[in-house]
């Protein structure tokens, strides 16, 4: 079976989705990042994950992570965080952002239902050229370290790690991460009936 780790901040204005203001205030921005971190929380209920973890970056636990455990990220840059959670996990590991609050349960069961034998890792491919999932049969953070993140070419720069280490490689569906504003009235209409599209909308910002 597969553990399930989601990396997230904790939603303090200033921190957290800053590429929304404007035209969101920094305050109304956070809160926007707290439903999708919530709605990706009710998603993931339904998987059959063997562990669940929360790779946190704050102090105070939120609303829906009580299923899980609580794991601080470490200093230094994306990569190198990822590299670490990825060594320090045993047997099959799946990781997902709190950026795509539209993700469905069965848009990862094929790592979770059971791990199919002729694959060695799962990728989520991004439009933005990122990537929202990423999992591995037998996890290794040297494949994940050292490769530039939020860049339009970190996907892609990712999954040839990937492959240049003859992992066989499945690929998830490419969602659509939340970045600007724009990004984020596309989720909420694929999403409509989530937290975060509410709450957007109660911002104004459906239109």
């Amino acid at each position: 079976m597969t553990t399930l780790i989601i990396i997230a901040k904790e939603t303090i204005a200033g921190r957290v989705k800053t590429r929304l203001h404007p035209p969101l205030s920094l305050e109304q921005a956070a809160v926007v990042a707290a439903a999708a971190l919530a709605d990706t929380f009710t998603a993931m209920a339904d998987l059959q994950a063997t562990r669940r973890i929360l790779f946190f970056d704050g102090n105070r636990q939120p609303l829906g992570s009580e299923p899980y455990e609580m794991t601080p990220q470490p200093s230094g840059t994306l990569d190198e965080r990822l590299a670490a959670i990825f060594d320090a996990s045993d047997g099959p590991t799946l990781l997902i952002g709190m950026d795509t609050p539209q993700v469905r349960a069965s848009d990862l069961a094929p790592a979770f239902d059971a791990w199919p034998d002729d694959v060695d890792a799962f990728y989520g491919p991004a439009h933005d050229g990122g990537f929202w999932a990423l999992g591995m049969a037998d996890p290794r953070g040297d494949l994940i370290r050292g490769v530039p993140m939020s860049r339009d070419d970190t996907g892609a720069i990712q999954q040839q790690r990937l492959a240049d280490a003859g992992l066989r490689v499945s690929l998830l569906p490419t969602l659509t991460d939340v970045d600007t504003i724009i990004s984020a009235r596309e989720v909420a209409r694929i999403a409509p009936d989530g937290t975060f599209a509410a709450t957007l909308a109660g911002f104004g910002q459906l239109s």
